[in-house]
């Protein structure tokens, strides 16, 4: 069997009725930062806040991910844009479910994050950068790979030996050296309010209001 012989399959439940029955829309949320920015700490907090809302809501998680679907890959630029690249696939049928996805990734570069934008129709995909100085984040250190980073003994390290696109036109900046997780969540779920993605019904739920 070749690729001209694999044929998608239509699902018989078209996404807008998956919304609808969700009470939201879809929807791919991209946090990116430097390491120990907030990336993870503030998705899974939306995360939790979602739920809260009745919304259906899941979060992709670099490390998570790497212990299945890309376990098998390392951290060369080659490996990182294959891991990306996987990523942006399965953002794509999360999203096709009718959710709204919470990834969290380093995707230290702006081809690689363009290109899964690429996968999402306009208007659903919501780049998050997760602002935090290097050195507020090598102060946090939660696993310890500053340390071993600057000592050389963790090539390639971003933050340190490896270098950070910044974006150059998120849809939100957090200022996640200031502000701590429940307020950054919050200003991420303002984000998806304004766009339409949350409805009346999420926000009754939650004991927000539309205004």
């Amino acid at each position: 069997m070749n690729k001209s012989q694999i044929v998608r399959h239509p699902s018989l439940v078209s996404r807008e009725q998956r919304e609808a029955a969700n009470g939201h829309r879809a929807a791919v949320v991209w946090f990116t930062g430097i390491p120990g920015s907030g990336k993870s700490t503030t998705a899974h907090e939306v995360e939790r806040q979602l739920f809260a809302m009745g919304c259906q809501a899941y979060v992709l998680d670099g490390d998570n991910v790497r212990h299945g679907l890309s376990a098998d890959l390392g951290f060369s630029p080659e490996h990182r844009s294959e891991h990306l690249r996987r990523i942006g696939e399965l953002s794509r049928l999360i999203y096709d479910a009718g959710m709204i996805v919470l990834c969290a990734f380093v995707s230290p570069t702006r081809e690689n994050r363009d290109k899964v934008r690429a996968r999402i129709p306009a208007g659903a995909f919501f780049e998050i950068h997760c602002n935090c100085p290097a050195a507020v984040c090598a102060e946090r250190d939660p696993k310890g790979f500053y340390k071993k980073a600057q000592a050389g003994e963790i090539k390639n390290y971003t933050g340190v030996s490896a270098p950070y696109e910044v974006p150059t036109a998120p849809e939100l900046v957090l200022n996640t050296a200031l502000h701590d997780s429940a307020r950054c969540a919050a200003q991420v779920i303002d984000l998806l309010r304004a766009a339409g993605v949350l409805s009346d019904r999420n926000l009754t739920v939650s004991g927000r209001t539309g205004t």
